[in-house]
């Protein structure tokens, strides 16, 4: 007895509807990943043109009067403790430990 077994077309349908789906999911996936990374080129370019401000900011302290040369010392020495505790702190990439000072 000879069986003749056609294609399964419900199923079929099914995988190719599967596939689709999953495009579409991969899609809505990239377009919210290159949003995050839009979103965060914004927010690098913010915080450069923020840190541009700062000595135009202190140059106008300066003048007025309103930060004096010890304050901007202090200032220094602030940041510079900053870079320090920040190296420090850094686990660095190399497993040799030939970064470190």
């Amino acid at each position: 007895a000879d069986v003749d077994v056609g294609e399964n077309i419900g199923a079929k349908l099914q995988i190719d509807q599967a596939n689709a789906d999953k495009q579409i999911a991969q899609a809505k996936a990239e377009e919210r990943r290159a949003m995050a990374v839009a979103l965060e080129q914004e927010m690098r370019a913010r915080v450069v043109e923020a840190e541009a401000e700062v000595p135009r900011a202190m140059a106008e302290a300066f003048r007025a009067g309103n930060l004096g040369i010890m304050d901007y010392y202090r200032m220094q020495n602030m940041q510079a403790d900053t870079a320090m505790r920040e190296e420090i702190a850094s686990t660095g990439d190399d497993p040799t430990g030939a970064l470190r000072k």
